[in-house]
């Protein structure tokens, strides 16, 4: 039986903002290809965690990473805006035919040239997108990544994430408020309480809906909400 290996390591992570503690006591793993969600309210530290796996943020704890191939989908774009989209990518690999290749499936083809003040907030949330494949990533991060796109493209989107996955077999951890997209994407759902966040409770899902109009996909999100439903806040 083959070995699953560990890509992240966290032990008794701790966080806290002027004497305020923002996450307490985390501890979890993460396998090689593994796809992890984390659900909880607004403020409970879900997009800090993300910054201190991405070596933004100081913490208390250990947090161990084997690999250096960090993707990251942040809230906000973070296009540098005297750069086109072109050349803003190019930062990261510079390969012009691969990133044509990524654009074109993100429905972004021919925009190579513009700057980000021409594009749309859901445009350049592809962009995003897209510069976080470039970097063929080992763990993806995730911060509610979708919430600029309507709902065509972001099922294009994640879609794509998903050839991605099949073909690349990373690690995913996602950060999301709708149980749809968690249940869509993830192996494993994280619930988190209220601050200080706590890791409460976690829920293995063990079928994959091939889409968001796939009836498993209503029975998955269904058995999740009511399971976080019965959760203390």
């Amino acid at each position: 039986m083959e070995k699953v290996e560990t890509l992240l390591r966290v032990e008794n992570l701790k966080k806290d903002y002027d004497g305020v503690t923002v996450i307490e006591d985390w501890n979890l793993e993460v396998k090689k290809g593994e796809k992890v969600a984390l659900l909880g309210p607004s403020g409970c530290g879900k997009t800090t965690f993300l910054r201190i796996i991405a070596g933004l943020e100081s913490f208390h704890g250990r947090v161990e990473i084997f690999t250096e191939r960090i993707g990251y989908v942040f809230q906000d774009p973070r296009l540098i805006p005297w750069k086109t989209v072109m050349e803003n990518l190019r930062l990261i690999r510079d390969d012009p035919e691969r990133i044509r290749f990524f654009l074109e499936k993100v429905g972004l083809e021919g925009v190579e040239g513009h700057y980000p003040w021409q594009l749309s907030e859901g445009m350049k949330q592809r962009v995003n997108f897209v510069r976080a494949f470039l970097v063929e990533p080992d763990l993806l991060l995730l911060d509610e990544p979708f919430d600029a796109l309507d709902l065509k493209t972001k099922i294009r989107v994640m879609n794509l994430l998903m050839e991605q996955w099949e073909g690349r077999n990373f690690s995913i951890i996602f950060v999301t408020h709708d149980v749809k997209e968690a249940v869509f994407i993830a192996d494993r759902i994280f619930f988190l309480s209220g601050r200080p966040s706590r890791l409460v409770d976690e829920v293995t899902l063990n079928e994959r809906a091939l889409s968001l109009a796939d009836e498993r996909l209503f029975e998955m999100e269904k058995r999740v909400i009511e399971r976080l439903l019965n959760l203390p806040l």
